[in-house]
């Protein structure tokens, strides 16, 4: 785990190369043991390692091979690395250290852009081949490690940040498109970034960056993609499900058995839900030691789950660490985020990771997490409600029919009933909605018309005016859709997710937040052998219309207290409208009046504004609170790296 930085610059100034050693020191905070920046030729390659594998000297980075035509600079883990080494040493190849590092850039001098697919882990790498003049970048098959790269026509580019691509001096103009769906979703999909002309390499692909003279060339690649085929899916039978539970228990003891090894401590993420409570029996299976960490919200009853964490900690007898968290904690820690993110980034539960990461350093410096079971198995009530929009009984069509009464009642995501008159506002919504439309409303916090309202250039009005990049908003959205069919099942809406929500929102949201205090965070539930089950599974094995996550619940059903399957769903939310009824209420209201500045920007509607601060403080919130943190968070970011 780490920090990465490459750039080539054909131009005769080398001003890149002046500004490199500023740019890797931003990536400190992802890599504090050890620091490199090298030069070759039109290249320059920079580390910041944090050291889990093999801690010795030898193992730092950039990592050159003997004939020092090939270099390296590679953040993550591979968890087959040593049966690799095996198939390594019997072609021939000898090692000088105990690293994955090695071994990676041996399998890449052997088997060139093949290697990918023996790879088994997260990762995000950089190799220069000096020979070939050329540059390759990859990425894992799930985006668990960013990857972010820009172009301009004599220099390219790549990093773990879009702050460390921001230090080298590329030109840096705000992508209106990327904004408007900043405002829809709290995130921005890859391969778009907040800059135009910047990009996510996406989860799966890989990049080539040739050179001659002056000249730079792109080939870009998709190396794996999730093995889905809805011709597949067929009605199962009891004993298939049976069996089914056996290769899922045994798919997840192995990739948890892979991710406990490390040089250093390694221990848990615990909320209590039923992923996170897995992850721990499991591991407790293989590492009888292994201690769980967990936050708590003590002055704050609606968001705190802590006693499912400890409840489950006791029954699997685990050393538990229970960190209470104040509201003042929270906003201290609001500060902190702003000023950390790299790119516009408002999922408001990246505090919750900050704080746990914060604390869970301090005892261990790798943690196991839960992230993606609701993905794979259907764990999201937005998964339940779609199920139930596909197989409507009497209930949903009274439910779907009333949406008019369901507006007038007080909608919040801060209390038990205004949560609930959310859900059945955001359910109506949907029940009118084709399968297609249903997904991209659900998916996002607000409508297309609201987020529209914020911009002062109106995205759909120029749908069919291409953008610099050449993408419209409805292209965009086009391509994320790709896999939702008229008359396709649930699965379909899982693998969209996997390829939209997970590496943009979820598993963004915990290497930013993780990596912040350098704490590795793995992720067994997203080892490629496990998710290719996941994906022949039949829905009917997933969901059905009491039960979300069924497989997974009767796989481990004997291992866990009830109470884990008894609760229902909630997300690792915090506090927002009390905040902005309370401590933060001058921050929204001085940043919302400042006309002048908006007027400067260019970018937003007033009125739109205007109307954000008058719906925040009314008696029906709604999802006001969630766009106020994303304006917040817009404004903070902007005026930090674009004023």
């Amino acid at each position: 785990m780490c920090g990465i930085l490459g750039v080539i610059d054909l131009s005769r100034e080398a001003g890149k190369f002046k500004k490199f050693e500023p740019a890797l020191q931003s990536l400190h905070h992802r890599g504090p043991d050890h620091q490199k920046a090298i030069i070759q030729g039109p290249i320059a390659l920079g580390h910041a390692r944090l050291s889990i594998i093999d801690l010795d000297a030898r193992a730092h980075q950039p990592m050159v091979d003997l004939s020092g035509r090939f270099t390296l600079v590679y953040n993550g883990e591979i968890y087959n690395y040593k049966e690799l080494r095996n198939e390594c040493e019997q072609l021939g190849y000898s090692f000088n250290t105990e690293s994955d590092t090695e071994v990676l850039l041996i399998l890449y001098m052997h088997f060139g852009e093949k290697c990918l697919a023996k790879l088994n882990g997260f990762f995000a790498f950089g190799i220069h081949d000096k020979k070939e003049n050329s540059l390759f970048i990859a990425r894992d098959r799930f985006g668990i490690k960013p990857l972010v790269y820009a172009k301009s026509e004599s220099s390219f580019g790549f990093a773990s940040e879009l702050k460390a691509l921001m230090e080298l001096g590329f030109e840096k103009q705000i992508d209106k498109v990327s904004l408007f769906t900043f405002f829809k979703f709290n995130y921005i999909p890859a391969p778009a970034t907040i800059l135009k002309n910047h990009f996510k390499l996406e989860p799966g692909h890989s990049l080539k960056v040739e050179w001659k003279d002056d000249e730079l060339s792109y080939s870009k690649n998709q190396w794996y993609s999730i093995p889905y085929d809805p011709a597949d899916e067929k009605e199962l039978s009891a004993h298939d499900y049976q069996q089914s539970q056996k290769v899922l228990k045994r798919f997840m003891r192995e990739s948890v058995r892979r991710r406990l090894v490390a040089d250093v401590p390694v221990g848990t993420f615990l909320s209590g839900g039923i992923d996170s409570s897995i992850i721990s029996a499991v591991a407790k299976e293989e590492k009888d030691d292994i201690e769980a960490f967990s936050i708590g919200f003590s002055d704050q009853p609606f968001y705190d789950e802590s006693k499912y964490a400890t409840r489950v900690a006791k029954h699997l007898g685990i050393k538990h660490h229970l960190f209470d968290v104040k509201a003042a904690d929270l906003i201290e820690t609001a500060d902190f985020v702003l000023n950390h993110l790299d790119e516009p980034f408002a999922d408001s539960s990246a505090m919750n990771v900050f704080l746990l990461s914060k604390h869970t350093k301090n005892h261990v410096k790798v943690a196991l997490s839960g992230d993606g079971g609701d993905e794979l198995f259907g764990g999201y009530n937005k998964h339940g409600a779609e199920y139930l929009l596909r197989y409507p009984q009497l209930k949903e069509h009274i439910i779907g029919k009333l949406g008019a009464i369901w507006n007038h009642l007080p909608a919040s995501r801060s209390g038990s009933l205004g949560n609930i008159a959310r859900q059945l506002q955001k359910f109506a919504d949907g029940y009118t909605l084709n399968t297609r439309d249903r997904y991209w409303r659900w998916a996002g916090i607000l409508t297309e018309e609201q987020a529209n309202y914020f911009l002062k250039e109106q995205m759909l009005e120029r749908n069919q005016r291409l953008s610099d990049d050449g993408h419209t908003y409805k292209k965009r959205k086009d391509l994320l859709l790709k896999h939702i069919r008229k008359n396709g099942t649930l699965n379909e809406v899982l693998l969209s997710d996997m390829l939209l929500v997970l590496p943009n929102d979820m598993l963004y949201k915990v290497d930013s937040m993780s990596m912040a205090h350098a704490l590795e965070v793995r992720t067994p539930f997203l080892d490629h052998h496990l998710v290719k089950h996941a994906f022949k599974l039949p829905v009917m094995f997933k969901v059905n219309h009491t039960t979300k996550k069924k497989i997974l619940q009767d796989t481990y059903r004997d291992q866990l207290p009830s109470e884990v399957f008894l609760r229902k769903k909630k997300g690792f939310e915090v506090p927002l409208l009390e905040w902005f009824n309370g401590p933060m209420k001058s921050s929204f209201l001085d940043v919302a009046a400042d006309t002048e500045f908006i007027r400067d920007q260019d970018l937003f509607n007033q009125d739109a504004i205007n109307d954000l601060r008058l719906k925040l403080f009314s008696n029906k919130p709604g999802d006001a609170p969630a766009s106020a943190w994303a304006f917040i968070v817009f404004q903070s970011w902007y005026k930090k790296h674009m004023k």
